[in-house]
């Protein structure tokens, strides 16, 4: 088979996309969707793979900013649209594309990589490794009850149409970026993505709804929701589905929290994708009638081991040597020898006896401090060379907060 991969071009957009839409089941998107994602579309980013005429493959990158642990925010790739004809599977198409985008992002001077996978068994062989959980809960509102802390009362609640206090919102979500690894830092148009609401993907809920929070008349918080109402001959049986929820403080959460349990004629609040430490849980009477369920949100890619590992900071000092395998990307094989404390880190090349060894793989699920290296290590993922270096760099990969990835891309 002789194909092209190459750089798509505006004119080759509809049939570029139109492979991804096949790809996933073929169910046609909604005008406000398609136009939305052909105004996100970052052609000089994204690539395509053509037998001949026929676009066969497809994957782009956004260009986003994601957090790390410290605070700072680190210039990472947005893996998406990624598909493959299914006439072209077992052919090299899924392969070549991340070849040639992988030596793209490391041509941008972009040291990380992420996604969210449609199949997480997938990635791994390119270096992706699970970075992230999201929480999903249906929650019993009929039988659980939420506590919450002094002060909820003096919040104020109103509704308020979506898009009239969607400035407000975006100002909220910007404060919350640098307090919890995992956040995307919106670029101008990402914010509509939030609004979107097609009829067809409500099922049979009703229009995107929005409460702000306030406090001395400014927004300090703000959940997007849906409404489906249901009847039983025993009388009403609604569900509230939260799309987004976010405060500046545990008070304003629990305000937001507390509505969302007391929404008129439901007894159900359905979540997901929320971080898996979020304190509502603390807040609950009954968390087993939650229903709790953790999943793989956002894959982590260390396209340059050295920049990504000195962009971030250490909950406690780190003074370790690792020995890379990175067979897909082979600049980053070897051993690199990383300083870090809670105020920077270095990380650079050596020749000094590796402590750990271990792939790129666990680096990047390790990353954004959500999973240990002692975990990595306990499923002989990670090999200690060095009594104690384990410990002493699980501790400072640690981070205070769960990474979380609060929407897909």
């Amino acid at each position: 088979m002789t194909t092209d991969v190459r750089v798509l071009e505006p004119a080759e957009r509809d049939a570029w996309y139109g492979n991804l839409i096949r790809a996933f089941g073929g169910v046609d998107e909604s005008s406000e969707e398609r136009e939305l994602w052909r105004a996100l579309t970052e052609y000089d980013r994204s690539i395509g793979v053509w037998d001949g005429d026929e676009c066969v493959g497809s994957a782009g990158a956004f260009t986003f900013e994601l957090s790390v642990p410290g605070g700072a925010c680190v210039s990472a790739a947005g893996v998406t649209m990624v598909s493959v004809a299914a006439t072209h599977r077992r052919r090299g198409v899924l392969t070549s594309m991340m070849r040639r985008q992988l030596d793209d992002v490391r041509s941008w001077g972009e040291p990380v990589a992420v996604l969210t996978a449609s199949e997480p068994v997938i990635y791994g062989r390119f270096g992706y490794g699970t970075g992230t959980l999201n929480v999903s809960a249906e929650i019993d509102t009929a039988r659980v009850r939420l506590s919450v802390p002094p002060g909820t009362d003096d919040v104020r609640l109103r509704y308020a149409p979506p898009a009239d206090v969607l400035d407000a919102c975006e100002a909220v979500y910007a404060r919350l970026v640098p307090g919890r690894p995992g956040m995307l830092a919106r670029r101008p148009g990402w914010e509509r993505v939030a609004l979107l609401d097609p009829e067809s993907e409500r099922g049979g809920a009703s229009a995107l709804q929005c409460v702000v929070a306030e406090r001395d008349g400014e927004v300090a918080g703000y959940a997007r929701f849906r409404v489906k109402p249901e009847w039983t001959p025993s009388g009403h049986n609604g569900t509230v589905v939260l799309e987004d929820l976010e405060g500046l403080d545990p008070v304003v959460r629990a305000a937001l929290w507390r509505f969302l349990f007391g929404v008129d004629l439901t007894t159900t609040l359905r979540t997901r994708g929320r971080p898996v430490d979020e304190g509502w849980q603390h807040l609950v009477s009954d968390i087993r009638r939650c229903n709790l369920r953790t999943r793989d949100a956002l894959h982590v890619r260390l396209v340059d081991v050295g920049a990504a590992l000195a962009a971030r900071t250490y909950q406690a000092p780190v003074d370790v040597v690792f020995e890379v395998e990175d067979a897909f990307c082979p600049w980053n094989e070897g051993r690199w020898r990383l300083y870090g404390d809670p105020k920077g880190a270095s990380c650079a090349r050596t020749e000094d006896a590796a402590d750990l060894a271990l792939s790129v793989v666990e680096l990047g699920s390790a990353y954004l401090g959500g999973v240990s290296l002692a975990s990595l290590a306990g499923a002989g993922l990670v090999r200690e060379l060095r009594q104690g270096a384990v410990a002493e760099a699980s501790a400072g990969f640690t981070s205070a907060v769960a990474p979380w990835l609060p929407h897909g891309f």
